[in-house]
């Protein structure tokens, strides 16, 4: 893979977008949700980085923010166009240019598609992106060697070493904070999970 996302995983998510939208409409607001909402200021600006069907999107625009979206499946991204009721951007992480944009990028459940050799480029992209003091989250599977899942999917499975050098290669951090879970994904398979805060120095 020469780019930061898997062309056969980006085919998955536009091949079922309505089943995987339909499955994840429901999806309870996590703890780390809730956290972000709250160290954000009022009406802040959230860049929901592999926003799927937009749920999360939606959930932080009712909250009063503003977010932009953006996903590398054009399936995902038509739903999530629909359901917001804007356009949502088609893009890949490598293809992320904003500067100095956003208070916090919400990345949940995506950058794990991302191959370890890109993650660099694509947390320095992020940081690149935010605001100073910006936020940024992170919730990636962990604790298998890179590969694909029963449906497909490329995971790269980061590490906290493979994410720690990622966050130094990509700049200044004024705090992080890693936390771990063990949960259940679309796939039905528990696995490991790393959620991480950053704030941008």
């Amino acid at each position: 893979m020469t780019t930061s996302n898997d062309p056969d995983t980006i085919a998955f998510y536009d091949a079922e977008a309505d089943t995987y939208a339909a499955k994840t409409r429901d999806v309870d607001l996590p703890p780390s949700f809730l956290r972000l909402v709250t160290a954000l200021p009022p009406g802040g600006h959230v860049l929901d980085l592999g926003s799927g069907d937009g749920h999360y999107a939606h959930a932080f625009e009712a909250r009063g923010f503003e977010v932009t979206a953006m996903d590398a499946s054009a399936g995902l991204a038509a739903i999530a166009s629909r359901n917001l009721r804007k356009p949502v951007r088609v893009a890949r992480f490598d293809e992320l240019e904003d500067v100095a944009e956003f208070d916090a990028v919400w990345a949940h459940a995506s950058l794990h598609h991302a191959p370890l050799e890109a993650l660099p480029d694509a947390i320095a992209r992020i940081h690149r992106s935010l605001r100073p003091g910006g936020i940024f989250h992170m919730s990636v599977k962990t604790g298998k060697t890179a590969g694909r899942d029963r449906l497909g999917r490329f995971y790269s499975y980061p590490s906290r070493s493979a994410i720690d050098h990622a966050l130094t290669h990509a700049g200044t951090w004024a705090e992080t904070d890693f936390q771990t879970t063990h949960r259940e994904g679309y796939d039905g398979v528990a696995t490991d999970w790393i959620i991480l805060f950053a704030r941008k120095a």
